[in-house]
Protein backbone atom coordinates (compact mmCIF):
# COMPACT_ATOMS: atom_id res chain seq x y z
CA UNK A 1 0.00 0.00 0.00
CA UNK A 2 1.46 3.36 -1.00
CA UNK A 3 0.61 5.05 2.32
CA UNK A 4 2.43 2.61 4.65
CA UNK A 5 6.10 3.71 4.54
CA UNK A 6 5.46 7.27 5.68
CA UNK A 7 3.33 6.03 8.59
CA UNK A 8 6.50 4.88 10.37
CA UNK A 9 7.51 8.50 10.92
CA UNK A 10 4.04 9.65 12.00
CA UNK A 11 3.36 10.13 15.72
CA UNK A 12 -0.14 8.64 15.55
CA UNK A 13 -0.26 6.02 12.77
CA UNK A 14 -3.83 4.99 13.63
CA UNK A 15 -5.04 8.52 12.98
CA UNK A 16 -3.03 8.71 9.75
CA UNK A 17 -4.52 5.41 8.57
CA UNK A 18 -7.98 6.80 9.26
CA UNK A 19 -7.20 9.87 7.16
CA UNK A 20 -5.91 7.68 4.30
CA UNK A 21 -9.06 5.56 4.42
CA UNK A 22 -11.26 8.68 4.49
CA UNK A 23 -9.49 10.11 1.43
CA UNK A 24 -9.72 6.73 -0.36
CA UNK A 25 -13.43 6.43 0.42
CA UNK A 26 -14.12 10.01 -0.72
CA UNK A 27 -12.27 9.39 -3.98
CA UNK A 28 -14.18 6.15 -4.55
CA UNK A 29 -17.53 7.80 -3.75
CA UNK A 30 -16.86 10.67 -6.17
CA UNK A 31 -15.88 8.26 -8.93
CA UNK A 32 -18.94 6.03 -8.48
CA UNK A 33 -21.37 8.95 -8.19
CA UNK A 34 -20.20 10.33 -11.52
CA UNK A 35 -20.74 7.05 -13.35
CA UNK A 36 -23.75 5.45 -11.70
CA UNK A 37 -26.29 6.44 -14.38
CA UNK A 38 -24.07 5.17 -17.21
CA UNK A 39 -23.46 1.86 -15.39
CA UNK A 40 -27.21 1.40 -14.86
CA UNK A 41 -27.80 1.87 -18.61
CA UNK A 42 -25.11 -0.72 -19.42
CA UNK A 43 -26.63 -3.08 -16.84
CA UNK A 44 -30.07 -2.60 -18.40
CA UNK A 45 -28.77 -3.28 -21.90
CA UNK A 46 -27.23 -6.50 -20.62
CA UNK A 47 -30.18 -7.90 -18.66
CA UNK A 48 -33.19 -5.91 -19.97
CA UNK A 49 -34.54 -5.28 -16.46
CA UNK A 50 -33.94 -2.14 -14.37
CA UNK A 51 -34.13 -3.94 -11.02
CA UNK A 52 -31.62 -6.58 -12.12
CA UNK A 53 -29.47 -3.81 -13.61
CA UNK A 54 -29.40 -2.15 -10.17
CA UNK A 55 -28.37 -5.47 -8.62
CA UNK A 56 -25.60 -5.91 -11.19
CA UNK A 57 -24.31 -2.40 -10.57
CA UNK A 58 -24.43 -2.90 -6.80
CA UNK A 59 -22.46 -6.14 -7.07
CA UNK A 60 -19.90 -4.50 -9.35
CA UNK A 61 -19.55 -1.49 -7.04
CA UNK A 62 -18.96 -3.75 -4.05
CA UNK A 63 -16.21 -5.63 -5.88
CA UNK A 64 -14.75 -2.37 -7.19
CA UNK A 65 -14.57 -0.98 -3.64
CA UNK A 66 -12.64 -4.02 -2.44
CA UNK A 67 -10.21 -3.66 -5.38
CA UNK A 68 -10.17 0.16 -5.47
CA UNK A 69 -6.39 0.54 -4.99
CA UNK A 70 -5.76 -1.77 -7.98
CA UNK A 71 -8.56 -0.19 -10.03
CA UNK A 72 -7.37 3.40 -9.65
CA UNK A 73 -3.87 2.33 -10.69
CA UNK A 74 -5.24 0.83 -13.93
CA UNK A 75 -4.57 2.60 -17.23
CA UNK A 76 -8.29 2.89 -17.98
CA UNK A 77 -10.31 2.81 -14.80
CA UNK A 78 -13.62 3.00 -16.71
CA UNK A 79 -12.68 -0.12 -18.69
CA UNK A 80 -11.75 -1.84 -15.43
CA UNK A 81 -15.19 -0.98 -14.02
CA UNK A 82 -16.94 -2.19 -17.19
CA UNK A 83 -15.09 -5.49 -16.92
CA UNK A 84 -16.40 -5.93 -13.38
CA UNK A 85 -19.97 -5.07 -14.44
CA UNK A 86 -20.00 -7.45 -17.41
CA UNK A 87 -18.43 -10.26 -15.39
CA UNK A 88 -21.06 -9.70 -12.72
CA UNK A 89 -23.71 -10.11 -15.44
CA UNK A 90 -22.11 -13.21 -16.96
CA UNK A 91 -21.58 -14.76 -13.54
CA UNK A 92 -25.06 -14.10 -12.17
CA UNK A 93 -26.55 -17.22 -13.78
CA UNK A 94 -23.89 -19.36 -12.16
CA UNK A 95 -24.68 -18.14 -8.66
CA UNK A 96 -26.84 -20.28 -6.41
CA UNK A 97 -29.09 -17.30 -5.59
CA UNK A 98 -30.20 -16.83 -9.19
CA UNK A 99 -30.95 -20.54 -9.52
CA UNK A 100 -33.15 -20.42 -6.43
CA UNK A 101 -34.91 -17.09 -7.03
CA UNK A 102 -36.78 -16.46 -10.26
CA UNK A 103 -39.24 -13.60 -10.63
CA UNK A 104 -41.74 -14.37 -13.36
CA UNK A 105 -44.03 -11.34 -13.09
CA UNK A 106 -44.34 -9.33 -16.25
CA UNK A 107 -44.66 -5.58 -15.94
CA UNK A 108 -46.68 -4.20 -18.84
CA UNK A 109 -44.72 -1.88 -21.08
CA UNK A 110 -46.03 1.66 -21.33
CA UNK A 111 -46.75 2.88 -24.85
CA UNK A 112 -44.02 4.95 -26.44
CA UNK A 113 -44.62 8.69 -26.21
CA UNK A 114 -43.20 9.44 -29.64
CA UNK A 115 -42.46 7.46 -32.80
CA UNK A 116 -38.73 7.88 -32.06
CA UNK A 117 -39.06 5.51 -29.12
CA UNK A 118 -40.51 2.70 -31.22
CA UNK A 119 -37.16 1.97 -32.80
CA UNK A 120 -35.45 1.96 -29.42
CA UNK A 121 -38.04 -0.48 -28.05
CA UNK A 122 -37.65 -2.74 -31.07
CA UNK A 123 -33.88 -2.69 -30.68
CA UNK A 124 -34.09 -3.46 -26.96
CA UNK A 125 -36.45 -6.32 -27.65
CA UNK A 126 -34.18 -7.71 -30.36
CA UNK A 127 -31.15 -7.31 -28.08
CA UNK A 128 -32.95 -9.12 -25.25
CA UNK A 129 -33.60 -12.09 -27.57
CA UNK A 130 -29.88 -12.62 -28.24
CA UNK A 131 -27.87 -15.25 -26.34
CA UNK A 132 -26.03 -13.82 -23.32
CA UNK A 133 -22.52 -13.88 -24.85
CA UNK A 134 -23.65 -12.18 -28.07
CA UNK A 135 -25.55 -9.56 -26.09
CA UNK A 136 -22.55 -8.88 -23.84
CA UNK A 137 -20.26 -8.67 -26.88
CA UNK A 138 -22.47 -6.14 -28.67
CA UNK A 139 -22.95 -4.00 -25.56
CA UNK A 140 -19.20 -3.90 -24.95
CA UNK A 141 -18.33 -3.22 -28.59
CA UNK A 142 -20.98 -0.66 -29.51
CA UNK A 143 -22.30 0.85 -26.28
CA UNK A 144 -19.14 0.82 -24.15
CA UNK A 145 -17.03 1.47 -27.28
CA UNK A 146 -14.40 -1.18 -26.53
CA UNK A 147 -12.27 -2.52 -29.35
CA UNK A 148 -12.02 -6.23 -30.20
CA UNK A 149 -8.97 -6.88 -27.99
CA UNK A 150 -10.45 -5.05 -24.99
CA UNK A 151 -13.71 -6.94 -25.39
CA UNK A 152 -11.83 -10.25 -25.62
CA UNK A 153 -10.06 -9.47 -22.33
CA UNK A 154 -13.36 -8.64 -20.59
CA UNK A 155 -15.03 -11.81 -21.85
CA UNK A 156 -11.92 -13.99 -21.35
CA UNK A 157 -11.96 -15.24 -24.93
CA UNK A 158 -9.99 -14.81 -28.14
CA UNK A 159 -10.38 -11.81 -30.48
CA UNK A 160 -11.65 -14.24 -33.12
CA UNK A 161 -14.47 -15.28 -30.80
CA UNK A 162 -15.37 -11.63 -30.26
CA UNK A 163 -15.48 -11.09 -34.02
CA UNK A 164 -17.68 -14.14 -34.63
CA UNK A 165 -20.00 -13.29 -31.70
CA UNK A 166 -20.27 -9.72 -33.02
CA UNK A 167 -21.08 -10.92 -36.54
CA UNK A 168 -23.68 -13.43 -35.30
CA UNK A 169 -25.25 -10.88 -32.95
CA UNK A 170 -25.47 -8.19 -35.64
CA UNK A 171 -26.93 -10.68 -38.12
CA UNK A 172 -29.59 -11.70 -35.60
CA UNK A 173 -30.40 -8.06 -34.81
CA UNK A 174 -30.74 -7.21 -38.50
CA UNK A 175 -33.06 -10.17 -39.06
CA UNK A 176 -35.17 -9.27 -36.03
CA UNK A 177 -35.43 -5.63 -37.11
CA UNK A 178 -36.21 -6.24 -40.79
CA UNK A 179 -39.73 -5.18 -41.64
CA UNK A 180 -41.94 -8.17 -42.28
CA UNK A 181 -45.14 -8.00 -44.18
CA UNK A 182 -48.43 -9.13 -42.73
CA UNK A 183 -51.03 -11.37 -44.41
CA UNK A 184 -51.62 -10.69 -48.07
CA UNK A 185 -54.95 -9.10 -49.06
CA UNK A 186 -56.18 -12.46 -50.39
CA UNK A 187 -55.62 -14.10 -47.00
CA UNK A 188 -52.41 -15.89 -48.03
CA UNK A 189 -49.28 -16.43 -46.02
CA UNK A 190 -47.05 -13.47 -45.16
CA UNK A 191 -44.09 -12.95 -47.46
CA UNK A 192 -40.74 -14.26 -46.34
CA UNK A 193 -38.23 -11.78 -45.01
CA UNK A 194 -35.56 -10.59 -47.39
CA UNK A 195 -32.55 -12.81 -47.68
CA UNK A 196 -34.42 -16.01 -46.88
CA UNK A 197 -35.32 -18.52 -49.51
Amino acid sequence: MSGWPHLLSVKNPVSALGELKARRDAEFTDYVAGRMAAWRRVGYLLCQDWDRADDLVQGAITKLYVRWNRARAADHIDSYAHVMLVREYLGERRSSWSRRVAVDGQVPELPAQAPDHDTALDLRSALAALPRRQRATLVLRFYCDLNVDQTARVLSCSPGTVKSQTAKGLRSLRQALEPSTGPTPGGGQPALRRGKA
